[in-house]
């Protein structure tokens, strides 16, 4: 256990590289899109004119203008970017600026955007229709998939949405132990169901909500919170709860408060006092699944869970979600056993289609060592370059999941991130955004990087990082 965390380092102060394989990553050529910055020799004029008149028409047809509210730059002001469209490690928006992108759809775009044999392979699957409403071949394979990688699971129910996903999980962690009450950590995010609305992280913690209005108290009171790595707080919650806790859910590393690696043995502590107490321990892998490892968190850090939730890269960029775990507590889903759930398009034979061949990409040898590889010279050169220009900054990452903030850290939970200077980010992200590199708009959520992303990206991001930190 120790010897596997020790590959973060210190994740949160200069980040230690992991050792590189010496194999070749396979990498699709059909990803790879060179930066065009220029016409001529006469630098584009960076512009949001048009991004600008359809974010305010939107304004007027959508609460805040968009379909969720990290997309609005509330924490980081300035104007919202429209995207046209996206391949690669690239995007480009609406008034024609192209940027380098770090945040992936959020994490799904894992082999890099408008991937062509995805692309492909989607194609061919929608001549046979887009939705069936009843099982498909293509659900068994991706199941199959999943269940070989993923050392918790041994079965596994697609659904629609992360969100999706914890809502099943938890309800079926409840019908399992016959307990209520749940231990979630604070600045942890497990989607927007109204038990887990709790001091969360992501979207609520970049806007500053405690909670949610619209949430009776009775939903959240067997919501029980502690700080991320804290184990005595968990001993604590259990000793003052004897017998009545269902499970304990988090991000094995936390990815919607910034990026916060575990403490080493947190994890271990946490398998521990899960099992000694009769409750399960359920993992959010939404975000770390796949990308961590091929076996997501679970497989590096050497933690098994008794329940997994995945979503993002077994879409492969398509609305989708997914639980599963042990046989015996699975089989207590609908129709098998009596906890209900369901869902209109799940299993939809696009999703399926496009996180079959993601997965497939991912198999391929060299794949993880090129992501911590290029994931490391970009985390050391910001956080050298931040150093350099006299900033106090911290950060670290694994594989291809990162993030930074301005602070000393190290950081270890939620307080520790709120520590860090959101005005200072703010200045920062929009200085970048005009230097043509997009990250997430908030200081509250992780980096992702792709398999499309290059050696130049990287130093292309670096150099814009040093030339923003010295004006601001």
């Amino acid at each position: 256990m120790a010897s596997k965390i020790s590959r973060v380092g210190v994740a949160l102060e200069l980040p230690c590289f992991s050792k590189i394989s010496k194999r070749v990553p396979c990498r699709s050529s059909s990803v790879r899109v060179k930066s065009v910055v220029s016409v001529g020799d006469q630098k584009k004029t960076f512009t949001l004119e048009k991004s600008q008149e359809a974010f305010n028409t939107a304004k007027n047809l959508m609460p805040g203008g968009v379909n969720s509210p990290v997309r609005a730059f509330i924490s980081v002001g300035g104007q919202p970017i429209l995207i046209d469209s996206v391949k690669g490690s690239h995007m480009w928006d609406i008034d024609g600026n192209e940027y380098i992108d770090y945040v992936g759809s959020w994490g799904p775009a894992i082999i890099g955007h408008a991937d062509d044999e995805v692309l492909a392979a989607l194609t061919e699957t929608m001549k046979k229709g887009t939705s069936f409403g009843a099982p498909c071949l293509l659900e068994n394979t991706l199941a199959e998939m999943v269940i070989s990688a993923v050392p918790s699971i041994e079965m596994v129910r697609f659904v629609n949405s992360g969100t999706e996903a914890c809502m099943g999980v938890l309800r079926l962690a409840r019908a399992f132990t016959g307990r209520e009450m749940i231990i979630k950590f604070e600045g942890c995010y497990h989607g927007h169901a109204d038990a887990f609305l709790v001091k969360a992280g992501s979207g609520v913690a970049t806007l500053g909500l405690p909670d949610s209005p619209g949430v009776p108290k009775a939903a959240t009171s067997k919501t029980l919170t502690a700080p991320f790595n804290d184990v005595a707080a968990v001993e604590d919650i259990f000793e003052t709860n004897k017998g009545e806790i269902a499970a304990i859910i988090l991000e094995p590393a936390v990815g919607n408060s910034g990026f916060i690696t575990p403490k080493p043995d947190f994890l271990e502590a946490i398998c521990r006092i899960s099992k000694e107490n009769g409750a399960l321990l359920i993992f959010d892998e939404v975000m770390t699944g796949f990308r961590l490892s091929y076996g997501g968190a679970q497989e590096y850090f050497g933690i098994t869970p008794d329940l997994t939730t995945l979503g993002k890269i077994i879409g492969g960029g398509l609305p989708v979600g997914a639980y599963g775990g042990r046989r015996e507590i699975m089989e207590m889903v609908a129709p098998a056993g009596p906890m209900y759930q369901a869902g209109t398009l799940s299993g939809n034979p696009l999703a399926m289609t496009a996180g079959i061949h993601t997965l497939k990409r991912l198999q391929l040898p060299g794949t993880y060592e090129y992501l911590n590889k290029i994931t490391g010279e970009l985390v050391e050169g910001i956080i050298n370059a931040g150093k350099k220009t006299g900033h106090a900054i911290c950060g670290g990452y694994i594989s291809g999941m990162f993030g930074f903030f301005f602070t000393e850290g190290p950081v270890y939970n939620f307080d520790d991130a709120k520590k860090s200077d959101a005005d200072k980010f703010a200045r920062f992200y929009r200085g970048m955004l005009e230097e043509g590199v997009y990250f997430a708009p908030s200081q509250f959520e992780a980096g992702f990087t792709s398999l499309a992303h290059s050696s130049e990206d990287v130093q292309q991001t670096i150099a814009a990082a040093e030339k923003v930190l010295r004006k601001i």
